[in-house]
């Protein structure tokens, strides 16, 4: 059985919904388990500590779920075209990862939730690639021959799913398509390098 962590902060729901819908396309793989994990938040005021569990949602991320994950999927609300601090402080503490290279070799994918037509998704989705292109990882992103990409008039991108958040609106049945396209990607292809 390999797992697919999919690890991602979201502030007001969004993102939590589009991690949802990549573990049902990383589910729908058979031998691949989703492992979600979020990130507590980052204090503005002064250093703190966050509860251990969090009240509700998924647990909180730990370097071990890095180290022992098979695929990565990294999904962030966009904050002036870049992912949200929470997720950069926990990816900032991965240098020793980084020094095992642990994550060396294994597939990894992005998804991004605005909260304006042109609030930065494609931008925000690049600058989580960087991070992972030094770990090593293999970038998979979304092919054109996903229908839901050409037919898409809110969120969705080639570099990976994103969402439009207008007025508090769901996922549309595109985003939620290319959601769970992109957690069937990463499945399939992290079985396939785990056989090679």
């Amino acid at each position: 059985m390999i797992k697919i962590l999919i690890l991602y902060f979201s502030r007001n729901g969004a993102t939590a919904e589009m991690a949802n819908h990549i573990a049902r396309g990383v589910a729908s793989v058979a031998g691949a388990e989703a492992v979600l994990r979020t990130v507590p938040d980052v204090s503005t005021v002064c250093e703190k500590t966050a509860e251990s569990i969090p009240a509700h949602g998924a647990i909180y991320a730990t370097l071990d779920d890095l180290k022992t994950c098979d695929g990565l999927a990294l999904g962030s609300p966009t904050r002036f075209g870049n992912m949200a601090s929470p997720l950069k402080y926990f990816i900032d503490s991965t240098t020793e990862i980084w020094f095992s290279g642990a994550l060396a070799g294994k597939p990894a994918g992005v998804f991004t939730s605005t909260g304006s037509m042109h609030g930065g998704q494609e931008s925000t989705l690049l600058t989580m690639m960087l991070p992972l292109m030094h770990h090593g990882m293999l970038l998979i992103g979304l092919p054109y021959t996903e229908t839901a990409l050409r037919e898409t008039t809110s969120g969705g991108t080639p570099y990976g799913p994103s969402h439009l958040s207008l007025e508090h609106t769901g996922l549309t049945d595109h985003e939620k398509s290319l959601c769970r396209a992109l957690g069937t990607r990463l499945a399939t292809t992290a079985l396939l390098l785990k056989r090679a």
